[in-house]
């Protein structure tokens, strides 16, 4: 195919990577260290047929780059690198294959699977040392010239201490809703209907943790199996909002950004869950779709002595190389087009460690966590890794530096673990106070801790209580996906009963975990429909179910119902009560100069826990003085003093409320009496009387007359 030299064309610069529309043409940058030439390709309004071939005439600085006039927002185009194809020096350039801008702003049409897809030839002996000339420009989307945003979100920036997360999936939260129009259901404006907003605002959440939204690629195998990749972890448009969300297909982007918009009107923040530490290109034999055929050898990280391989530290065939300072820069610039352009007010990195790993493994002052740290955009963002990652060493919790919050299984675990009898008092106890162990270093606060009961990965809560081994046939797998290691109990039937003890029981141990999940030191994560009960009937890998598994289903049981109402009240007495989500680390020193013992563990006795009762208490009182040191200024705090009595023993204990500088006990909360709302605070108890704590229950007390 033969095209013209384009008039007007100019060398522009290297400095603005990907498109950039300046009101009378487009500004081409595209870096790539190990090339001999990039080519621009137009492509008509349906992205069928090629239209035009420009070669960006200027080399600065290992970026390609090139002015071309004439070229306005709408227009499809695609990149084509000429290079070496050597594989066995990490070089894998085809020009053959269109490869998508990794700064394109917009994706038109979606990848169809085709042997042509491939750098190679599928099927020959050689494998990926082949060569394929076979044109993928028919079966891969075209990047689309976006108009710059006239419109840009500024962050909310809450308070970490003040944020309760709300874990959920743009499509699945709104797909079944019978309160959204059916138009919207499933999308980014669906997301932002006044009465989906109304129901998050009526829960207490501040921040909306989505799961990803950056375009992502079906994985062959799930397609080849009737299934689809509906978590998203395969991102390859890191610039791009995936169309598959928007309602306005033409423009996902400024449906996103309204999105974000209305959720800021409504005082509620919105994390995205993005994925940094790989791509959609797999490993060696998998396609050729954008930074494998631009610079393989600098995007990923390649096995040392053997450059035709992959470091798989993600298990998904492929590790994107944050040690090389352009792969750093794009994620960076990535990150801020998201803040910048579309508001967004935080990020939770999928496999984090990786982040931070260089070619000696983790590293806590690894280049992107220090860019991050000193940027004056990503700085002031909310930063979460998820700490750990399959590689060497790659189990990282608490190992972040300052300024990153991370999400905290060890809390999920223990207080599972306590509440089905696995785990004592001693284990949970330093859980409570914002993993003080993991993260009381370096500065760092108790919001660091983010804590979490369930998931997007693993059993929901309800699944959690109702199944003792996981239920993945619809997988496809032989149910040899997802973990074994689920810490949970059915309480006497597997899945669904009709037995009225058990189910009780189920959720009774619902709200045992809910409140200890929201009265605990840290940043609480709630996943979305745990707070009614949402079930995946046994299914706790449930990433390729675009279906009524994964779909929250808005069809609500009474008991679940409660089970909301429950949840509303207990984020309520989280605001209500400072000294529940205190940023400094409290402790149950004395502290003379102020003559204040912060916290006190009692034991059922109504006295201090003594040493020989941690290791086999089931039932255990945690007192917070409200007086505890709020600052670094030594002075008293002026919150109320609470009262946490945990018993995850099976039958009722006696216990005595404790003596404390104050009046009478009331009572705020009892997980075995969750209909009577306001009305239990009536109950008022003196000091040294003999409560009677149902078996696994947690109650909560405040001190009067402090």
């Amino acid at each position: 195919m033969s095209f013209p030299l384009r008039q007007g064309l100019r060398e522009g610069n290297p400095v603005e990577r990907g498109a950039t529309y300046d009101g009378s043409g487009v500004n081409f940058a595209v870096f790539s260290a190990h090339s001999t030439a990039v080519d621009i390709c137009l492509f008509d309004t349906d992205g069928k047929t090629e239209t035009d071939r420009i070669r960006l005439p200027e080399y600065t600085d290992q970026v390609f780059h090139g002015w071309i006039p004439d070229l306005h927002p709408g227009q499809l185009y695609g990149l084509r690198v000429h290079g070496p194809y050597e594989p066995d020096a990490g070089h894998r350039f085809n020009p053959n294959k269109l490869l998508l801008d990794p700064y394109a702003r917009g994706h038109f049409g979606s990848l169809q699977w085709n042997p042509a897809l491939f750098g190679y030839q599928l099927g020959h002996p050689d494998l990926d040392l082949s060569f394929d000339d076979r044109d993928s420009a028919p079966f891969i989307p075209k990047c689309i010239i976006s108009a710059p945003s006239r419109r840009r979100n500024k962050p909310l920036k809450t308070r970490w201490s003040d944020s309760i997360i709300y874990e959920t999936h743009v499509k699945g939260f709104t797909q079944t809703n019978p309160l959204v129009p059916k138009r919207l259901r499933g999308t980014y404006a669906g997301l932002c209907h006044r009465s989906v907003l109304d129901y998050l605002k009526s829960l207490g959440i501040t921040s909306i943790e989505l799961l990803p939204i950056q375009s992502f690629v079906n994985d062959q195998y799930l397609i080849e199996k009737g299934l689809t990749n509906y978590w998203g972890y395969n991102t390859i448009g890191f610039f791009s909002p995936d169309t598959r969300y928007a309602a306005n297909h033409a423009d996902p982007a400024t449906e996103f950004r309204h999105m974000v918009a209305g959720c800021h009107a409504a005082g509620l923040e919105v994390i995205m869950d993005v994925v940094y530490n790989h791509t959609a290109e797999g490993n060696e034999l998998g396609p050729t779709l954008s930074f494998k055929g631009l610079d393989n050898a600098s995007y990923y990280r390649l096995v040392p002595d053997n450059l035709r391989y992959y470091i798989n530290d993600t298990g998904t065939g492929n590790t994107f190389n944050l040690s090389n300072l352009r792969a750093i820069q794009f994620v960076a610039d990535s990150l801020r087009y998201w803040a910048e352009d579309m508001g967004v007010d935080g990020f939770r990195f999928d496999l984090g460690t990786i982040l931070a790993r260089e070619k000696e493994g983790f590293d806590p002052e690894a280049g992107f966590l220090r860019v991050c740290r000193q940027d004056p955009t990503l700085a002031h963002l909310k930063l979460i890794a998820e700490p750990w990652d399959i590689g060497p060493g790659g189990y990282q919790v608490g190992k972040f530096p300052p300024s990153w919050a991370e999400w905290n299984d060890k809390f999920r675990d223990t207080a599972r673990d306590f509440w089905r009898n696995e785990a004592r008092a001693s284990a949970l106890a330093t859980r409570l106070l914002g993993s003080p162990d993991l993260f009381n270093h370096s500065g760092r606060q108790a919001w660091s801790s983010v804590n979490f009961i369930a998931a997007h990965d693993g059993f929901t809560l309800k699944d959690c209580v109702s199944y003792e081994t996981k239920h993945n046939q619809a997988n496809g797998e032989n149910g040899e996906d997802g973990s074994n290691d689920n810490r949970s109990c059915n309480y006497g039937a597997e899945g669904p009963t009709n037995d009225d003890a058990i189910n009780a029981l189920r959720w009774r141990q619902c709200r045992n975990m809910l409140a200890t999940l929201l009265l605990s030191q840290g940043t609480p994560m709630l996943l979305a429909g745990d707070e009614f009960g949402r079930t995946q009937n046994g299914n706790n890998n449930a990433y390729c179910q675009d279906n009524a598994i994964s779909w929250l289903n808005w069809t609500i049981e009474k008991e679940g119902k409660n089970l909301q109402s429950f949840t509303q009240r207990i984020i309520s007495l989280r605001k209500r009560f400072p000294i529940l989500r205190r940023s400094r680390f409290l402790t149950e020193a004395y502290n003379k100069d102020l003559d204040v013992k912060e916290l006190t563990w009692v034991s059922a006795s109504g006295q201090e826990m003594r040493q020989e009762e941690w290791d086999h208490a089931q039932c255990f009182g945690l007192m917070l003085d409200g007086r505890a040191q709020p600052s670094g200024i030594m002075q008293r705090g002026a919150d109320a003093t609470l009262l946490l009595i945990l018993n995850s023993w099976n039958d009722v204990v006696e216990f005595t409320l404790p003596e404390a500088e104050g009046g009478a006990w009331k009572m705020l909360l009892d997980t075995n009496r969750p209909d009577d709302g306001a009305e239990i605070e009536k109950n008022i108890f003196q000091q040294k009387t003999l409560f009677t704590v149902t078996g696994h229950s947690l109650l909560v007390f405040e001190l009067l007359g402090t």
